[in-house]
């Protein structure tokens, strides 16, 4: 076999691919047993005839065409190697010449992963929030915490903002009530705005046993999106109390003796959550100028394709998983369809050129994913697609998925690689040394949610169970 390739652009390229007939032989002897088994011909046993009679009565062309269909693949795969080009999604192959005793001649066109330089990236710079915790924020965290442990009691009065009110509701569309639009001892906290819209100017002023009427668009169910006719009846109010800020609130809400405990505790946290943040900032920052710095053409049929995968998983698992469609979901985003195409395809650019630079940083560092690492990632996967880590494993091995998870994880090394050589400085224009904020498996796997983020794959791990990975690896 000879085989040359051609560079049509930096993302494709043709293979021109020469095959000796004798070469084919193997197929061919395949092809006859293979037409053996699926033909009878009178006088002759099942798999027993000769490949002249199959010649005669089927013809040569359709062992032919059986025997090439059977060679190709590994041809090609063969001029791949030779070639030394990484292909990308499936080939366009021509036959181009099929002489019988002769020779066989095709070319096969296919995407190929650009040629990508990575440069000195330690002179990159960026600029984090600084990390602030105010007294204001603690007492606010104190105030939720102080919620939770809100009681109440019944009164006999018209209901006010923040009162907790027992309510029956029923809704119709077009002055049909819908079967899923009748509920009964529903708790509603007046002001929270956890229900419907309009719902508070209704019930206010309402004393139990009391009714009110008024439209609202649903936000769920099968009417999502719909205007309907909303009826409550206040079946009782209860007035909120909130305990006292003081060293037994402290004692029962948490395991501290006084309130200063609680708030230096709060504090803490606040400060950790914060600390997190302005980690996550640095990376999707970092990642942003590493982007800026590397030249990568992105090949148009993959680039089609991720823009594909994205509005599929979109539309027929996000959306439907919240009862909307496309056109209701890009009416409340207040943006065209035009826009949705083109927000769509400059994020699917941004995910693939990630994947690519990323990807050949993990060759230039030779870096290599461990056993904990692999382990955290798949957990975190496992957790935000609903299933139990023994249950997803299997899936990622049964659908043969376990390089992807460990390139995303290596893709993950090589941006906290790149973050640790950056120079990160917050709004002060005080250093930020990250190191200290985690440990070296926890600081991979956040790295790999940024650029899983980055990718746009953060919100498609649990789209399907069944499908660990939903968009094609580029």
């Amino acid at each position: 076999m000879k085989s040359a390739v051609e560079n049509l652009n930096p993302t494709r390229v043709r293979l021109t691919v020469e095959v000796p007939f004798e070469e084919l032989k193997d197929s061919l002897d395949a092809a006859y047993k293979k037409i053996n088994q699926q033909v009878t011909v009178k006088g002759f046993r099942k798999g027993k005839i000769p490949a002249r009679v199959i010649d005669q009565r089927f013809g040569r062309g359709a062992v032919l065409e059986e025997a090439v269909n059977d060679a190709l693949p590994k041809f090609y795969e063969r001029a791949v190697n030779e070639a030394e080009v990484s292909v990308l999604g499936q080939p366009e192959v021509d036959i181009t010449e099929l002489k019988d005793g002769d020779t066989l001649n095709f070319t096969a066109e296919v995407d190929i992963r650009p040629t990508i330089e990575i440069p000195d990236y330690s002179g990159i710079e960026v600029e984090v929030d600084a990390v602030e915790v105010t007294e204001e924020d603690v007492d606010k965290s104190v105030e939720q915490l102080r919620e939770r442990f809100a009681s109440t009691t019944p009164v006999e009065r018209a209901a006010e903002d923040g009162d907790v009110i027992t309510l029956d509701l029923e809704a119709k569309v077009d002055g049909e009530v819908l079967e899923d639009g009748v509920a009964s001892g529903v708790s509603y906290t007046i002001g929270s705005g956890e229900l419907l819209d309009g719902i508070d100017d209704a019930v206010k002023g309402l004393e139990a046993g009391g009714e009110a009427t008024f439209t609202s668009e649903l936000k769920g169910g099968s009417a999502a999106g719909r205007e309907a006719e909303v009826t409550v009846k206040v079946t009782q109010v209860a007035q909120r109390e909130l305990p006292e800020l003081d060293d037994d609130f402290a004692q029962l809400a948490s395991e501290f003796d006084t309130l200063e405990e609680l708030k230096a505790d709060s504090r803490g946290r606040l400060e950790n959550m914060k600390k997190y943040d302005q980690a996550t900032q640095a990376q999707e920052r970092v990642l942003e100028k590493l982007l800026e710095l590397v030249e990568v053409p992105v090949p148009e049929k993959l680039l089609e394709d991720e823009v594909n995968t994205r509005k599929h998983n979109l539309e027929h698992h996000q959306l439907g998983q919240m009862g909307l469609d496309l056109e209701k979901y890009l009416e409340l985003q207040g943006k065209t369809a035009e826009e949705f195409d083109e927000e769509t395809r400059e994020a699917a650019v941004k995910g693939i050129k990630t994947q690519f630079v990323l990807d050949e940083l993990v060759k230039v560092e030779k870096l290599n994913v461990n056993q904990e690492e692999l382990t955290e990632h798949l957990m975190r996967r496992a957790a935000s697609s609903g299933m139990s880590p023994d249950q997803f494993a299997q899936a990622v091995v049964e659908q043969g998925q376990v390089p992807l998870l460990v390139g995303e994880v290596a893709r993950g090394k090589a941006l906290a690689v790149v973050v640790e050589a950056a120079t990160v400085k917050d709004t002060n224009g005080e250093v930020v040394d990250l190191d200290d904020e985690e440990d070296e498996v926890e600081k991979t796997e956040s790295a790999t949610e940024t650029v899983e983020a980055a990718e746009g794959t953060a919100d498609q791990a649990g789209a399907e169970a069944a499908e660990p990975e939903a968009k094609p690896e580029a």
